[in-house]
């Protein structure tokens, strides 16, 4: 019933007498008012999504009842508020694979200790979305204790602090994205060896059962996000661009053989853009723009740029190549062989 302009106060719905209802998706229509009680005698449901509505409430403690959940989809519920008492309380939804929660408990401070101690919240969960909240505090410690995790989205908020070292102790972590958010420091070393980016065999050891319910992402160049039914299929992404993180990027960085795009755009990175990025033979999309990078792009990204025509997207434009660059700086000649891509944009990238 998603995606139907349906309006009323949900409020008054019964569902006492759907004991076998296992999917209820209301996505993008215009209800209003707070979740019945009545919903939670549906013991059989697997799968909730009441996204893109106007709901007005908080998560009852009565949701732990419902012991097949594993999909929860309540964003774009901008009143949704209480997000400390919300994560206690979907901890003991222990089926949990898909959590999105993205545009509510707006400004809040997501709570850096759910029970860091002896943490056995969200064990199965594999997506968790947190995107467009507005959020403060720092990335909490108690993600890392989520070691089933393979999507994570923390963008478009407001999160201090670094990015900690302990994000790449998640053996099955492949799409990050905190873009757009206060983040600050030098990028962890560790970030660069995920073990669901460096290695195609131990990417292929994890099984990809079907979702309850699709998920819809939006990529660049899509008009409209795109449907997801098997994590499979989601790419594997780095994007921390719009933020104040600073320091080289590392030579480590080459060991990501299967990441597809990455965005590191519009932050403080200085020094020499390594060589070793031509070994991500993955590379769909790569933006290094408005930073502070020094000296020339390595001519080793023709081999990158060329290969098996994968490289779609790569920012650095020619066009404003010489106004952004230092004058010292000439165009590498293999540019003008480049026929794979639409984009090629080095905006604003200091060199000298």
């Amino acid at each position: 019933m998603g995606s139907n302009n349906l309006t009323g106060d949900i409020s008054m719905l019964n569902f006492s007498r759907l004991g076998q209802l296992s999917k209820l998706d209301f996505r993008k229509n215009k209800f209003f008012g707070i979740l019945p009680r009545s919903l939670y005698s549906c013991k059989s449901l697997k799968a909730v999504r009441m996204s893109y509505n106007d709901l007005e409430f908080q998560i009852q403690p009565e949701i732990v009842s419902l012991k097949s959940l594993s999909f929860l989809s309540l964003g774009y519920n901008t009143r949704l508020t209480k997000v400390k008492e919300a994560m206690k309380i979907l901890m003991g939804c222990k089926r949990l694979v898909v959590l999105s929660l993205a545009s509510s408990f707006v400004g809040e401070e997501l709570p850096a200790d759910l029970g860091t101690v002896g943490f056995d919240g969200f064990q199965n969960l594999r997506v968790l979305d947190l995107s467009s909240c507005n959020l403060t505090g720092h990335i909490p410690l108690w993600l890392s204790k989520l070691k089933q995790l393979e999507i994570l989205d923390m963008s478009l908020n407001r999160f201090t602090g670094s990015i900690p070292s302990w994000m790449a102790t998640l053996p099955r972590l492949y799409s990050i994205s905190m873009e757009s958010n206060l983040l600050s420091g030098e990028l962890p070393k560790e970030l660069w060896t995920l073990p669901m980016l460096v290695s195609e065999q131990t990417a292929a050891k994890v099984a990809h059962n079907s979702l309850e319910l699709p998920i819809f992402y939006p990529i660049v160049n899509h008009t409209i996000p795109l449907q997801y039914n098997y994590l499979l299929y989601f790419p594997s992404v780095i994007y921390l661009n719009d933020n104040s993180l600073s320091g080289n990027i590392p030579s480590e960085i080459g060991q990501l053989q299967l990441l597809q795009p990455l965005d590191l755009s519009a932050n403080k990175f200085s020094g020499h853009i390594p060589d070793q990025i031509s070994n991500l033979k993955r590379m769909e999309e790569l933006d290094l723009s408005m930073s502070h990078f020094s000296g020339e792009i390595p001519a080793s990204f023709a081999s990158l740029i060329s290969y098996q025509g994968s490289m779609s997207r790569t920012i650095i434009s020619k066009a404003q190549y010489h106004q952004a660059l230092s004058s010292k700086v000439s165009m590498p000649l293999f540019f003008r062989g480049i026929r794979n891509f639409a984009v090629l944009h080095f905006q604003m990238s200091v060199t000298q």
